[in-house]
């Protein structure tokens, strides 16, 4: 089904250089067509999620835009100043813990991750809870494999992750400004065991830069982008629900699912709708999705539940 000639304005043509190089990540990315599924011989995945309102394959956004435009308050408050200031940040050698309620602790460095789990290659939605978004190539690992090799317990349902702290290369940590450190955040174990959520290494098929999370960032498409935690160092199996870092801040604000969802709005702005980045000022805004277009896989997690209490 094709968009009807009269719904198409001249101000929502992509502009050739974005088209240009959307469709050069795309071909990178394996050439996907919608709901296409290959598995390379090396045995890693490479996804294309498409929703079933749009037309073409997701067409990655510019990579200048998702590398020189993001939120990582480590580095301050400006959307700048992560690719800026981001560079003295360490990221090799790196290990991450894995402990808490589980049979068999581990603490793996980056090389035997890449050989112990199978890679994947996806390409994914992205929505800041402040009203814009992105569509991203990312690569790594499903969680749910290195969360089963550390034998959870029976009564771990929740996982908290715990980002790096490295004041000397980080200007906020050093000087103990705009939030607790380090950044904490959190997931149900069932949201954490979904074969979409990713704990990724790379994006546009190179590592992830400092800026964007170097070496290891949570991705869960279906929610909004600050739970995506950088620069993780630990995952926790814990009994209770974990207290977040923008939990402990403005509890009202940002709630622990934090499930990007239209209908349920920040107090301070509507989540109706959002700005692709790379899109021209004038461009309309798009609406935004439930559950970020993802309501078919993950739905049913939410079966239940008022999520507007539970946002």
């Amino acid at each position: 089904m094709r968009d009807k000639p009269s719904h198409l304005m001249p101000s929502s043509i992509t502009p050739e250089s974005v088209f240009r190089e959307r469709r050069r990540w795309l071909s990178l990315m394996g050439g996907l067509a919608a709901g296409s599924l290959a598995i390379k011989a090396t045995g890693s995945e490479t996804t294309s999620d498409i929703s079933s309102h749009n037309v073409e394959p997701l067409l990655p956004t510019e990579p200048r835009r998702v590398k020189e435009y993001n939120n990582y308050y480590e580095f301050g408050w400006d959307k700048t100043s992560p690719s800026r200031l981001s560079s003295a940040l360490k990221t090799r050698p790196w290990t991450i813990t894995i402990d808490g309620l589980c049979e068999k602790p581990a603490t793996i460095d980056l090389e035997s991750l890449h050989t112990r789990f199978s890679s994947i290659e996806r390409i994914c939605r992205f929505r800041c809870v402040e009203g814009w978004s992105a569509v991203i190539p990312w690569s790594g690992f499903r969680l749910s494999e290195i969360i089963q090799s550390v034998a959870p317990l029976s009564n771990a349902r929740y996982v908290r992750f715990e980002a790096v702290s490295q004041p000397e290369a980080m200007p906020s940590q050093r000087d103990g400004k705009l939030l607790p450190w380090p950044y904490v955040e959190g997931l149900r174990m069932d949201e954490a065991l979904h074969p979409l959520t990713l704990l990724a290494t790379g994006m546009y098929g190179a590592p992830l830069p400092n800026q964007n999370g170097a070496p290891l960032r949570l991705v869960v498409p279906w929610k909004y982008g600050f739970k995506s935690i950088k620069a993780v160092v630990r995952i926790e199996l814990v009994e209770s629900q974990p207290v977040t870092t923008w939990q402990s801040v403005a509890p009202s604000d940002y709630g622990f699912f934090a499930n990007v969802n239209p209908k349920v709005p920040h107090p301070r702005w509507s989540q109706a709708t959002e700005r692709p980045l790379g899109d021209p000022f004038y461009t309309p805004r798009r609406k935004t999705e439930f559950l970020n277009g993802y309501a078919d896989s993950v739905g049913s997690l939410y079966d239940g539940m008022d999520l507007r209490r539970f946002f």
